[in-house]
């Protein structure tokens, strides 16, 4: 039986990181990869939606990755993201991540066209081919794929040794206890119901606003072990509310979030891919006001 240990924990999606021209800044990349360290989280996620992957070249990806694994490797859990909306790009990526040493690799299914259960079968398992030695992460977002992991799907790929599990996005907590029940492992993917997803049976957490407040999860998950449900839910609370706030912004929320990390001192990612909406002067009021709960937040609880 394989030893899961690695993946129990918190993992940050890792952002994308942008020079001033908007090109991908390894230095920034780096930095950022030893800022989550200092900061005692299990692993990290590279290359999902908060990497902004969808946004980015083939080249763009391997770049990012190799400057993570550059400071990471035998220090952090790595997950890869390697899908891309064509099989050949994305088992690049897999054979490129798989020469890394990254611990497991991870892809939604291919979005726009709405492919029967046996081809996106196929997609990942062509893509699980091309890194015969490393771990498989389904990554189910129905919300922005287009598509959602069924149980009889998930039992087809199961049968694939390579395949530990699941990064659960959907909103439903009952997935992660059904997915759970089927045998694999699950992440819990929606930040505002991380203490709901480890009640039904969730590993840990991969999250987008993990690296905003890392010490507030890194906590929900602690209290949860130590079966401290009421102050693990205020937690869990509060980091809702952190949340609606990054989000009440006109820009998006992955520019909210870095815009935060500088003004906690953390390294300066740039800013957001077009068509991702850029921050406007009046988002300025909710960086301010999101930074200022976290702060607090961290204050009270940690």
């Amino acid at each position: 039986m394989k030893d899961f240990s690695k993946y129990q924990g918190i993992i940050p999606a890792f952002y994308a990181c942008y020079d001033a021209s908007g090109a991908i800044d390894p230095a920034a990349v780096r930095a950022l990869t030893e800022y989550f360290i200092g900061k005692g989280v299990k692993g990290l996620y590279v290359g999902g939606s908060s990497g902004e992957c969808i946004y980015q070249s083939v080249a763009e990806r391997k770049l990012v990755l190799e400057n993570v694994m550059a400071v990471a490797k035998g220090k952090l859990t790595i997950i890869a993201h390697v899908a891309c909306n064509n099989t050949a790009d994305s088992r690049e990526l897999a054979a490129h991540a798989e020469s890394l040493g990254v611990d497991a690799i991870a892809a939604i299914p291919p979005i726009y066209f709405h492919l029967p259960e046996h081809a996106i079968a196929k997609y990942w398992n062509d893509i699980s081919d091309a890194a015969p030695n490393t771990d498989f992460v389904i990554y189910n977002i129905p919300q922005l794929a287009g598509v959602a992991l069924t149980m009889s799907l998930l039992k087809e790929m199961l049968k694939n040794p390579r395949v530990i599990g699941v990064k659960n996005s959907s909103m439903p907590v009952q997935d992660i206890q059904m997915f759970h029940d089927e045998g694999a492992i699950v992440f819990n993917g929606p930040d505002e119901q991380l203490l709901s997803g480890l009640a039904a049976g969730a590993i840990g957490g991969i999250g987008g606003t993990y690296g905003a407040m890392p010490e507030l999860y890194l906590k929900i998950r602690a209290l949860f072990l130590e079966g401290k449900m009421e102050q693990a839910r205020e937690i869990q609370n509060e980091c809702c509310r952190i949340i609606y706030k990054m989000c009440s912004a006109k820009g998006n929320m992955y520019a909210v979030i870095k815009a935060i990390l500088r003004k906690q001192g953390g390294p300066d990612c740039g800013g957001v891919r077009l068509p991702l909406a850029a921050l406007t002067p009046d988002d300025q009021a909710v960086v301010e006001e999101s930074a200022a709960m976290i702060a607090a937040a961290i204050a009270k609880y940690c």
